[in-house]
């Protein structure tokens, strides 16, 4: 079965070829970053119009670089939510459409398991059953997954999500959006152990996160250090090597204690936060130190993409599942809520 896939659920048009036999044939991705980047975050609006823009052109990019023509899909996956409702639609509308056009079945995928299942793209992909930190700028879960459409939440984020916590904190100490890859490109100068900032809910049972208190306290020492002077560059490397170790520590414990309580040895981390390379170092440390293995998707796959909606979209489809021709989207969509296959 060949399957397309489309992305745009925030600021990335994705669109991906994926063949149930023959793997992922092609893929390609738009980013807006330089569109949002003047206005410190995502704009709605903008981004939906930026993918009207680019969604034909990129699904012509993919038939051309895989040697496909129209009549050679066999269905259209699409991400129906969570997101951005305008974003969602612009794909949700394509999606359906085309599928019209050409007389296939279209199938909506949750945003959250195309990025759960994205480590299953590469070479050595998890085998079931897993443990799963999904962590982004919208989320931060533990999940355990059973297979697919088999979820247990585990533990989530009671306020800002890592990925949101990162971009936040960023923005306060005036750093250029998207804040986490210039938190992690500051750290990576940073002075080990000049601040020390607390890893929050770490000190009691359970596996929830809350990464608010942090970016206050994150801020805090940032203006303490602007009113006595000591705003350098140097210092603003080591705030945000303090921040960044606080983050990657707090989600190293949860996952610790998620695969403890759960049994279990396999740990999947995926979400645009999982390319962070002090998160990757520090869970693989903890989970071969368990005798245990961690998975994650290539860096490409880890943020927003095609491929991950594709193959996610595929294994449903394989099952058995379509959608009437209809086009719904949902801001909002708890994953427990899908389907087991």
């Amino acid at each position: 079965m060949l399957v397309l896939g489309l992305e745009t659920s925030c600021d990335e048009t994705g669109v991906a070829l994926y063949d149930s036999e023959r793997g992922l044939l092609a893929d390609a991705l738009f980013s807006q970053i330089d569109l949002h980047r003047a206005y410190g975050g995502v704009v709605p609006e903008l981004a939906s119009r930026d993918h009207v823009k680019r969604m034909l052109p990129l699904i012509r990019q993919v038939l051309d670089e895989a040697g496909c023509v129209a009549t050679d899909i066999d269905a259209i996956a699409y991400t129906a939510g969570p997101g951005l409702v305008g974003a969602l639609l612009v794909g949700a509308s394509c999606a359906q459409a085309l599928a019209f056009a050409w007389d296939i079945p279209a199938i909506g995928v949750h945003h959250m398991e195309g990025h759960l299942l994205a480590p299953m793209l590469e070479p050595a992909p998890p085998a079931f059953p897993f443990v799963a930190l999904l962590v982004s700028g919208g989320h931060t879960q533990l999940v355990r997954v059973d297979g697919i459409g088999q979820y247990q939440l585990l533990g989530e984020s009671l306020d800002d999500a890592a990925g949101e916590a990162f971009d936040k904190t960023a923005k306060l100490m005036g750093l250029r959006y998207p804040g986490g890859p210039e938190i992690a490109r500051l750290a990576e100068r940073g002075t080990p152990g000049r601040f020390v900032f607390p890893r929050p809910m770490t000190d009691r049972p359970g596996l929830d996160f809350s990464f608010s208190g942090l970016k206050t306290f994150t801020l805090n020492t940032w203006q303490q250090c602007q009113s006595s002077g000591d705003d350098s560059e140097q210092t603003r490397c080591d705030v945000a090597l303090a921040f960044q170790q606080a983050v990657v520590e707090t989600l190293t414990i949860k996952c610790r204690r998620a695969l403890k309580q759960t049994g279990l040895s396999s740990l999947v981390i995926a979400g645009g936060v999982s390319a962070n390379r002090a998160l990757r170092t520090s869970l693989e440390d903890m989970t071969a130190a368990l005798k245990g293995n961690v998975f994650y998707a290539r860096p490409a796959f880890c943020t927003d993409n095609g491929a991950m909606i594709a193959y996610a979209g595929c294994q449903r489809l394989l099952a058995g599942q379509h959608e009437e021709l209809a086009i719904s989207v949902q801001a909002r969509w708890p994953m427990e809520q899908l389907p087991a296959l």
